[in-house]
């Protein structure tokens, strides 16, 4: 007699009738390595493929992951002690994830400036064509000609509007014939965008980065970061910007940098064949995502901490600051607006700012944290409604009608024609004495003879006097304003990729323009009160409209998303101006306050939690008093737990167990009588052994049994071999008592990231939970429908 399979804290626990292996002499060994430290999970050799990994739809492992790799890593050590080629393969090991890194940082910057590049070249396709050269864009078709002025520099004879290039068309006629081209453009635009994602790649709508979170956290979804989605989404993602739909190419660009970290972890041994070391990597690949679409390479470090990595080590850390920094290099290279910068709204503010202007901020702050809280409950019930209705079933018609009624509607208005990313750097930018649009126009004569003008005019303050063509500027803006708020609910969501930074942050620098130009406005005209003395002198600027614009871009965006830290950061290094922290802090914290008021939830997690997504969000809290024996299965009307017993269950009885159940393991116990612990099982490992052992194991048949520990049962003469499953079995799985409160269950899994948790009692097997329960638990105490925690 000996005991065998069993930890000291199992020994003490357990019946002596249950520690009793009786065996042949020799028939048993003990379970202790020489060095008396077991293993925390004893993994079956290599030479079966299958063994470890996990099926769509699953959620990984997270502590069997890590011990596989400590494991590796812990191996590779010891090796390296002994042997000068096993020294060289550890220090390639330790460099192959900067390699990874770096190659990683080359091929999504190569890609987004690619992305740049093609977008800016069709969007102004559908305007006109350049005669020196179809693949010339406006601007740099106009840069060549010698014949530009610098107050008309969007204007050459090289460029011509579709109108221009058909002879004969009368005058009266040509708004209507580019109004009548920019549509079909844009139809021709959406209808391939659509196509090619339901024909070829599925996964290549949308913005990409709820998904991604989830993905982060633990789920499996098998050709979400493939190549096909990354082919078809880069191409797409051009078409559907190049269409003028009101959406950005910023949150899919984190989309396609992580499908480029997925497709090259393939080619690195490391990183294939451990899931938690691949989320490292993704998690990399997000903070390159922000810093190529923003050129931003901090924060997109600081994005992919904040808002969407799961597990973000300090090594992590440094190697996501380390691709960001290749990613932004390689798109500087690139160059692909041409004028040296990473993104086509870089501005420069020099102008101080007042305290009292910190009042005007704040409120754009709550403009943007009303408008995120608008925007995320629209946006949600209008997705609900496509899901839940024959809407849905019809994505290339609604993709066609929005982009009909969005061309229809934009092109009249200067505004809303132009890219997001134009109106943008329009709104951004600080008046010079030379520029010509129409938000610079500011006289001393505007018509007026109100004596506040004309001593106004007499201090010298006359220049910063609002122009006729800037009170028209100013109704085409909150036009504009209205459009996009509505646009831009019903686009995101649709079948083709879409992303919601940049139409978020043009509502939010439409409504700071608006308010700049009002309280510069009012300052010039009252600069003699007490309020205003100080802030406008002659021959400077009283308040930078650009300044205000900036803010509430930032203010709507933190409103949307709920960044903060991050978001500030992106916009400090997206206008190199270090003064103007303090303005955009305010704005993004009161937007965040404003909006967390109304809604608990980024517009990200609201579209976790409608797609169903099992993802565990570390923000919210769990206050509610109820036990694991609340929540664990079996419940009382079900059926018995199915488990398997470590020894007396034949092949037969346990593929029978597997066809007739869902489950994604099995706990084992010594016996169906003592449901003993001993450990538990996963469903694809016990399947793909069984099979493997028919196929290789000679003499196997439905009636050997099978065997979770190394004890060897007595046998009678000529029964078939036993199949040993030892070696796949989790022997520390995570266990809790019935009475441990829910909140400190939630804890263990969102830290450790478990699948699934084993409630015992006094040594007893009691039930299971799963990541999935909890899930339906927190639904149902917060009163949602629970059964909507199921992937979708």
């Amino acid at each position: 007699k000996r005991t065998c399979n069993l930890s000291s804290y199992q020994f003490l626990s357990r019946p002596i009738s249950d520690l009793l292996c009786f065996v042949p002499v020799g028939g048993c060994k003990a379970d202790w390595r020489p060095n008396n430290s077991p293993k925390l999970i004893d993994l079956m050799d290599d030479t079966v493929p299958g063994i470890g990994t996990y099926e769509d739809f699953n959620t990984i492992d997270w502590v069997r992951e890590k011990s596989k790799d400590r494991d590796r890593h812990r191996e590779i050590t010891n090796k390296s002690k002994h042997s000068t080629v096993a020294l060289l393969f550890s220090i390639s090991d330790a460099f192959s994830g900067w390699l990874l890194m770096l190659l990683i940082g080359l091929m999504s910057g190569a890609l987004a400036g690619g992305i740049d590049i093609a977008a800016h070249w069709m969007t102004d396709l559908k305007e006109g064509v350049c005669l020196n050269g179809f693949w010339f864009n406006h601007e740099h078709c106009c840069w060549a000609s010698n014949e530009t002025t610098f107050q008309e520099r969007d204007k050459c004879p090289q460029w011509k509007s579709w109108a221009e290039l058909m002879d004969g068309v009368s005058e009266g006629r040509v708004n209507v014939l580019n109004h009548f081209m920019y549509v079909s453009w844009a139809l021709l635009f959406a209808f391939l965008a659509v196509i090619l994602v339901r024909a070829f790649a599925p996964y290549a709508c949308g913005s990409g980065i709820p998904e991604i979170k989830t993905i982060l956290s633990g789920f499996i979804i098998r050709g979400y970061l493939g190549k096909w989605t990354l082919i078809i989404k880069t191409i797409t993602l051009v078409l559907a910007v190049s269409s003028g739909l009101s959406l950005g190419k910023e949150g899919p660009l984190v989309h396609v940098a992580c499908c480029c970290a997925n497709i090259l972890c393939h080619f690195f041994t490391k990183y294939r064949r451990n899931e938690a070391k691949k989320r490292e990597v993704l998690s990399a690949a997000s903070a390159v995502g922000v810093s190529v679409a923003f050129g931003a390479p901090i924060g997109g470090v600081l994005f992919s901490l904040e808002e969407v990595s799961y597990y973000f080590p300090l090594k992590t850390l440094w190697r996501s600051f380390f691709a960001a920094l290749v990613a932004a290099f390689t798109l500087r290279s690139i160059n692909p607006f041409g004028n040296s910068r990473l993104v086509l709204f870089y501005v420069e503010f020099h102008t101080p700012w007042h305290l009292l202007e910190l009042i005007p901020f704040v409120l754009l702050g709550i403009f943007g944290g009303l408008w995120g809280a608008f925007f995320i409950h629209a946006n949600i019930a209008w997705c609900r409604l496509r899901k839940n209705t024959r809407l849905g079933h019809y994505p290339v018609i609604e993709v066609l009608v929005v982009t009909l009624l969005t061309a229809l509607l934009a092109f009249p208005i200067e505004y809303t024609r132009m890219s997001s990313s134009e109106l943008i750097s329009e709104l951004f930018n600080d008046c010079g004495l030379l520029d010509s649009s129409k938000l610079c126009d500011y006289t001393g004569n505007s018509g007026s003879t109100s004596g506040s003008v004309n001593a106004t005019a007499a201090n010298g303050l006359g220049a910063r006097l609002a122009g006729p063509k800037l009170y028209t500027a100013m109704w085409q803006l909150a036009l504009a304003l209205v459009f996009k708020m509505f646009i831009t609910v019903a686009t995101f969501g649709m079948k083709v990729p879409s992303g919601l930074f940049i139409p978020s942050m043009a509502v939010g620098a439409i409504a700071g323009r608006l308010l700049g130009v009002g309280m510069e406005q009012l300052a010039v005209h009252n600069h003699e009160r007490d309020i205003f003395r100080g802030w406008c002198s002659p021959g400077a600027d009283c308040i930078t409209p650009g300044l205000y614009a900036m803010v509430g871009a930032a203010a709507c965006l933190g409103g949307v998303t709920r960044m903060t830290v991050s978001l500030v950061v992106i916009m400090f290094e997206l206008t190199g101006g270090l003064e103007y922290i303090v303005p955009l802090m305010a704005a993004a914290m009161t937007s965040k306050w404003v909006a967390d008021a109304l809604s608990r939830e980024s517009i990200y997690e609201a579209h976790i939690r409608l797609n169903g997504y099992p993802f565990l969000e570390a923000k919210e809290e769990f206050r509610h008093k109820t036990l694991a024996t609340d929540v664990m299965r079996p419940r009382r009307s079900d059926p018995p737990l199915s488990v398997l017993t470590q020894s007396g269950m034949t092949v037969e009885e346990v593929e029978r167990l597997i066809a007739d159940t869902t489950y994604s393991g099995f706990p084992v116990v010594i016996s169906q009588l003592s449901q003993r612990l001993v450990g538990f099982v996963l469903r694809r490992d016990l399947f793909i052994s069984l099979e493997n052992a028919r196929r290789h194991q000679d003499g196997v048949v439905s009636v050997s049994a099978v065997l979770f520990t190394e004890c060897e049962s007595p046998a009678s003469p000529g029964a078939p071999p036993a199949v040993k499953l030892r070696s796949i079995l989790d022997l520390s799985p995570f266990t809790v008592t019935v009475h441990t409160p829910m909140e400190i269950v939630v804890d263990i899994f969102r830290k450790l990231g478990l699948r699934q948790c084993l409630v015992i009692q006094n040594g007893r097997l009691l039930g299971i939970i799963t990541k999935k329960d909890i899930l339906k638990h927190m639904a149902q105490m917060a009163n949602r429908d629970p059964e909507s925690i199921l992937f979708n």
